[in-house]
C-alpha cells in the first residue's frame, strides 16, 4: 500500500488525527471562553478531520497488529493500546454524531456534557499515544526479528568516527565526567591531583 506495509502505514497516519482531536478540545474550550463563533467552527472542522483520520489510523493499527512479529509483552501492550484507541474514537465519534444530530442547537447542558466527554477523549488519546510510543521505543514493536538481530550485531561491532568527530565526543565525555567529579573555582591554575 503506497510502498508501506501496515505497521509503517499505521505509523504514518496516526499522528495527524491525534493532533487534530487534541486541538479540537482546545478550540472548543477557547470558543466557550471567548464566545467566538470562528473558534467553534474550527472545533467542529478539526473534529470531523480527526474522527475520519482517527478511524483510518485504527484500521491500520488493527491490520498492523496481525503483521508484526511479537511476544507476550508486546501483545499485552498492543491489546491495551487497541482498547484505548477504540475508546478514544468512540468518544470523539459520539461527540461528533451528537453535534451533527442536534445541528448546532445544543443546550448549555448538552455543550457542557460534550465538553466533559471531549476531555475524557483528550485523556485517552494521550494515554493511547504513550502506549504506542512504549511499544515502539521500549519494545521495538514493528521491527522484524532479523532486522533487530542485525542491528544488535552492528551496535556490538562499534563504529569509527571521521577525523575530528572522536575528539569532539571525547571532549563532551570529559566535560560530563568533570561535572560528576569535583570542580575548581574559576581562575584556578591547571594542576594534577
Amino acid at each position: 500500500m503506497f510502498g508501506y506495509d501496515w505497521p509503517r502505514f499505521h505509523a504514518a497516519v496516526n499522528d495527524l488525527p491525534a493532533a487534530l482531536l487534541f486541538v479540537t478540545v482546545l478550540f472548543d474550550f477557547a470558543s466557550w471562553l471567548t464566545k467566538r463563533e470562528s473558534l467553534k467552527a474550527a472545533a467542529i472542522w478539526t473534529l470531523w478531520a480527526g474522527v475520519i483520520g482517527g478511524w483510518i489510523a485504527v484500521i491500520a493499527g488493527l491490520q498492523a497488529e496481525e503483521a508484526i512479529e511479537h511476544g507476550e509483552a508486546i501483545h499485552e501492550l498492543m491489546e491495551t493500546h487497541e482498547t484505548l484507541a477504540l475508546t478514544t474514537m468512540g468518544i470523539f465519534t459520539a461527540v461528533l454524531a451528537w453535534k451533527l444530530f442536534r445541528r448546532a442547537k445544543l443546550t448549555s447542558r448538552e455543550e457542557a456534557g460534550l465538553r466533559l466527554l471531549s476531555v475524557a477523549g483528550f485523556v485517552t488519546i494521550i494515554w493511547t499515544g504513550v502506549l504506542g510510543g512504549k511499544l515502539v521505543f521500549e519494545h521495538a514493536a514493528g521491527i522484524p526479528n532479523a532486522m533487530m538481530k542485525a542491528e544488535l550485531e552492528n551496535r556490538e561491532a562499534g563504529h569509527q568516527h571521521e577525523a575530528g568527530e572522536a575528539d569532539e565526543e571525547e571532549r563532551e565525555h570529559a566535560d560530563s565526567a568533570k561535572a560528576a567529579g569535583h570542580t575548581h573555582a574559576p581562575g584556578t591554575p591547571p594542576h594534577d591531583h
